[in-house]
């Protein structure tokens, strides 16, 4: 077991428009903390890059490593170990799911993996349930993040893998495409390109650059998602199955060498965005809002941003952005993951820096 001593907490209070919110400090000395997850008990699971699994109590005064550096992990740049997400029914099933960077630097791409946690809080060793194909070159654009939807399928977000756009048009692989599995990490028999001989059949929908943010609406019963764009061109998008999300052929954003990627902002047979982006806020994230603290921010969406280091409440009506508020920019902290705690209703916010912090968001007092 690994103790670190406790970090007092950081309070900051922010007023945007009319909203006040107080920031505490759960804990920090965390190296690029990626995904949190509440378990049962209040303590919660946190991912850092560098591969380490934490379990952290609820307060923040204590952490342990539960996993370190396992499977064909590979860190370097933005590769790692990503997402960290409980099963629908964990209490009963104890089964959770990590995403990750795997293999090497000439041979690697996004991997799935299954464990275990048992009720003392011993973890099973992971086992591998799916590996993105091909295997690519260099460190960039994972995607990663883990949804459920209703069904109790899952959903594992994958990028683009930065010098492969133009495979985010073939469905002959899973470059920039979002899957769609079992929990075993076998296909449903439903997927949309399960009948094309073409297309590989986990592929729920593709065209995609990086997605970094995914999460079922309940209200809306809409699968969202958050993607980067190059300069400029980020996206939120409402999910089809089958869909073509139109990367590289289709974008807001112009290459980070300032030449245009594309004349096209719409295309016949690709679906848009609902929001753009420009310039990139590099949205990390994605969180509906459900809980008593902010009532009337019900349903409603939060993005964490990386580049402009703020929250983004997003409401959506009819499909399109009814209303939007950029929270926490006095911060000042690159924000990579957004989750809402279950019991309380409070924001929970990880930070991407060498030191992260796990971050509560809850009611300011209103001038």
């Amino acid at each position: 077991m690994r103790l670190f001593t406790l970090i007092p907490a950081l309070l900051f209070t922010t007023s945007l428009h009319a909203t006040s919110l107080k920031v505490e400090t759960v804990r920090d000395g965390l190296v690029h903390p990626w995904s949190l997850a509440f378990l049962p008990d209040g303590q919660m699971l946190v991912t850092e890059r560098s591969g380490r699994l934490n379990l952290v109590s609820a307060d923040g005064t204590r952490i342990e490593v539960l996993l370190e550096h396992f499977l064909d992990l590979h860190v370097e740049s933005q590769a790692g170990l990503f997402e960290v997400m409980l099963a629908p029914d964990f209490e009963q099933s104890r089964e959770l799911f990590l995403s990750y960077a795997c293999g090497t630097r000439r041979a690697n791409n996004t991997c799935l993996a299954r464990a275990h946690l048992s009720t003392d809080l011993i973890l099973s060793e992971p086992e591998l349930i799916f590996r993105a194909y091909p295997a690519k070159r260099d460190s960039a654009h994972y995607g990663a993040r883990i949804a459920f939807l209703p069904d109790d399928t899952l959903i594992l977000t994958l990028g683009d893998g930065f010098d492969y756009r133009e495979d985010a048009q073939r469905t002959s692989n899973h470059l920039g495409t979002i899957v769609r599995l079992h929990r075993d990490g076998t296909v449903p028999n439903d997927n949309p390109l399960l009948s094309d001989n073409l297309s590989l059949p986990e592929i729920y929908s593709f065209g995609h650059r990086n997605v970094q943010g995914v999460a079922w609406h309940a209200g809306h019963e809409v699968l969202y998602t958050t993607e980067h764009g190059p300069r400029g061109g980020d996206e939120l998008n409402r999910i089809r199955p089958g869909g073509n999300y139109g990367w590289p052929l289709l974008t807001g954003g112009i290459d980070y060498t300032g030449a245009r990627i594309t004349p096209h902002q719409s295309l016949p047979g690709m679906v848009s965005p609902i929001k753009d982006w420009t310039p990139s806020i590099a949205p990390a994230g994605l969180a509906v809002y459900q809980g008593q603290l902010f009532q009337d921010w019900h349903g409603d969406l939060l993005v964490p941003a990386l580049a402009k280091k703020h929250l983004t409440r997003i409401r959506i009506d009819n499909d399109r952005v009814a209303d939007e508020e950029r929270l926490l920019e006095d911060l000042g902290r690159r924000l990579r993951d957004v989750r809402v705690h279950p019991d309380t209703g409070a924001i929970y916010l990880l930070t991407d820096e060498p030191n992260g912090a796990i971050l509560r968001v809850t009611p300011g007092n209103s001038e």
